[in-house]
């Protein structure tokens, strides 16, 4: 029995460091860095739950290729403990095209494809192990969609980031519809507070946006706002798992009886930790492959 299950991607991803974010025309363009870091949402979150000392299991589909070894052994690397559905083809693999201001171009290069058997054990192994916990989080992917109604009907609080949510996207709609505690980024929300304001509406005991440089609002069944600053980070390296960190951070401050201010605080804290490494969690810092890096001004 572990304490939290985190349910979604992990991925292997190739990052690019550019001076600007590609324009939509034909041109050529040097990089200033690249790298082969972990990646996906669910593993950045396990990880950095990991790292705050929660026992935590990864539920998530890898392939049979070199990527899938990459990723376990980054995740062994965090102390992660993983349930794989393995499935014949590719892992999941994206390409980040990053800016200096933290901007991203996320391509997804390949996605494994689970069959029916492999999608019904996977269903039942969450299951099992969503019982045992305290809470389970369901991440963005379509094989979380598909054991949304397993998890509600073991009555294990559920946990969601629904990322850049605007409030419309039907494929987010089970998520948050069945989760507890929903996260989002105000990248295209039209209103944060209307957006929130939903979230609690629709079930939810708490509902959080986090706004980057501007901090975290979140707002509580009663109606209170609790908003905290962003942790000041001498110098950010990445802003990959900012979020993951954020929602890790929060949530291992709940589980030990935290309120929502002091929750918001601790998720402030721990994205911070994220913005200082290469890596989604700063325990994974060892499990990278540096790429050529080229002079500044080329």
């Amino acid at each position: 029995m572990v304490e939290v299950v985190v349910h979604g991607p992990a991925s292997w991803n190739q990052v690019v460091d550019l001076d600007e974010l590609p324009a939509p025309e034909p041109h050529m363009q040097f990089a200033r860095a690249h790298r082969h870091v972990l990646g996906g949402t669910s593993a950045g979150k396990a990880a950095h739950l990991r790292e705050l000392g929660v026992d935590v299991e990864l539920h998530t589909v890898l392939g049979t290729d070199a990527a899938a070894a990459d990723i376990e052994a980054a995740l062994r690397l965090g102390s992660v403990p993983v349930v794989a559905t393995v499935v014949d083809g590719p892992s999941e693999r994206h390409l980040n095209l990053m800016d200096p201001h933290g901007r991203r171009v996320s391509l997804y290069l390949d996605v494994p494809e689970p069959g029916r058997e492999d999608t019904a054990a996977a269903r039942l192994a969450l299951q099992r192990a969503a019982a045992g916990a305290r809470a389970v989080v369901l991440d963005l992917s379509q094989t979380s969609r598909d054991a949304v109604g397993d998890v509600v009907a073991t009555g294990v609080p559920i946990w969601t980031d629904l990322h850049d949510y605007d409030g419309r996207s039907a494929f987010h709609a089970p998520f948050a519809d069945a989760a507890s505690f929903v996260f989002m980024n105000g990248d295209r929300a039209p209103s944060v507070r209307e957006l929130l304001r939903a979230c609690v509406t629709r079930g939810a005991q708490v509902a959080v946006c986090t706004l980057g440089a501007d901090g975290a609002l979140a707002l509580a069944p009663d109606g209170s706002e609790h908003h905290v600053p962003a942790e000041p980070v001498p110098s950010v390296v990445d802003t990959n798992g900012a979020g993951d960190g954020f929602m890790a951070g929060f949530l291992a401050a709940h589980l030990l009886g935290a309120d929502v201010h002091a929750c918001l605080a601790a998720g402030a804290k721990q994205a911070a930790r994220a913005l200082g490494t290469h890596q989604l969690c700063p325990s994974l810092e060892r499990a990278t492959s540096e790429g050529g890096r080229r002079p500044a001004g080329r």
